[in-house]
């Protein structure tokens, strides 16, 4: 357990540290931290704090740089933050995907480091379905979804069907199971096959099946903006490892989401630290998160990924200010 003084200058260390980016020693430390302290006794609590695993002294400098762990202590007992500097800020009501672009590049511009957006999924309820025959066995199948998103998919079948008998199906499909999710309508299609037709039932297994993987195929499901901020980071410009480890996290979006998805879990916004769990991967990222939701449901996570030496103050705010914006902007969207 920390005293009071060893969290004063635990808490100017890292300051001090997140504003220049240099490791800070002993009359530095004196001078952020406004205590009446001579170096000695500083130096001696500075020791105590590199036992605790608190902080380090990078190579042969004189001064200490945060851990990981003394970045969550930081985070977790001595952070403060002020509201209303991002407030003015907005995003207007538009289609789902525009909002969640417009997002991830908002949490980019305003952070300066990456923005990153899971984006909600998008309800694979249709409103309308249609069948034409191309060719023999050959059937393009037409999906409208409830906002008027209209997919297309060819499927292939092992009987040859009449347009009359692709009518009738499409006929049943609209009249039965408009509004329903395309699963909820798979299985009550199986729990009908007996009163259709073998054929014609197939023929609608096949056209559900293919329906709902085009409109997942077609989900991007995690957006990002800002990526090339990172070139102008100082923490990576120096290290090529680091900036490559960073771009091959942006890369693997599963791996992405599985973090995302992880603060999605808690209300408000949390703090990943680099290098103190399996949630953040690197020693070097941070990640800033926060769920959004929509008509009071969380459905997605957003945040702000930079280096572990970042404004964590600045960043939970863009972030809780985000994450409302796109929560309003896709419960009142533009009709």
């Amino acid at each position: 357990m920390l005293d009071e003084r060893s969290k004063l200058l635990l808490k100017a260390l890292v300051e001090r540290y997140i504003a220049d980016g240099q490791p800070v020693g002993s009359r530095t430390l004196s001078k952020a931290s406004g205590l009446e302290l001579s170096p000695a006794t500083i130096r001696n609590v500075m020791s105590d704090l590199e036992e605790l695993g608190l902080i380090v002294s990078p190579h042969t400098s004189a001064g200490r740089i945060p851990t990981a762990r003394g970045y969550r202590l930081f985070v977790d007992t001595m952070l403060t933050v002020q509201s209303g500097q991002y407030n003015t800020h907005s995003l207007a009501p538009d289609q789902p995907q525009k909002v969640i672009s417009n997002a991830a590049h908002l949490l980019s511009s305003l952070s300066q480091f990456v923005g990153v957006v899971i984006a909600p999924r998008r309800s694979s309820v249709f409103r309308h379905i249609e069948f034409l025959r191309l060719s023999e066995k050959r059937i393009l199948v037409i999906i409208v979804s409830p906002d008027g998103d209209v997919q297309n998919r060819v499927i292939y079948t092992e009987a040859d069907y009449e347009q009359a008998q692709l009518v009738e199906a499409a006929n049943y499909l609209n009249a039965h199971f408009v509004g329903l999710d395309l699963d909820q309508v798979r299985q009550r299609l199986l729990d009908d096959v007996e009163s259709l037709r073998s054929e014609i039932a197939a023929l609608m297994q096949a056209a559900v099946t293919v329906s709902s993987e085009a409109i997942n195929e077609t989900q991007d499901e995690v957006v990002i903006s800002g990526e090339r901020n990172l070139l102008s980071v100082s923490d990576f410009s120096g290290d090529l490892g680091h900036l490559r480890r960073a771009f091959d996290l942006f890369e693997q979006k599963a791996q992405l989401m599985r973090l995302l998805d992880v603060a999605g879990q808690a209300d408000g916004v949390r703090i990943f630290i680099g290098g103190e769990s399996q949630v953040v991967p690197f020693e070097d990222l941070s990640i800033v998160s926060s769920p959004y939701e929509v008509d009071g449901k969380v459905v997605g996570t957003l945040g702000v990924i930079g280096p572990t030496r970042m404004a964590y103050d600045r960043m939970i705010q863009i972030v809780d200010i985000t994450s409302k914006l796109v929560s309003n902007a896709l419960s009142h969207p533009k009709l």
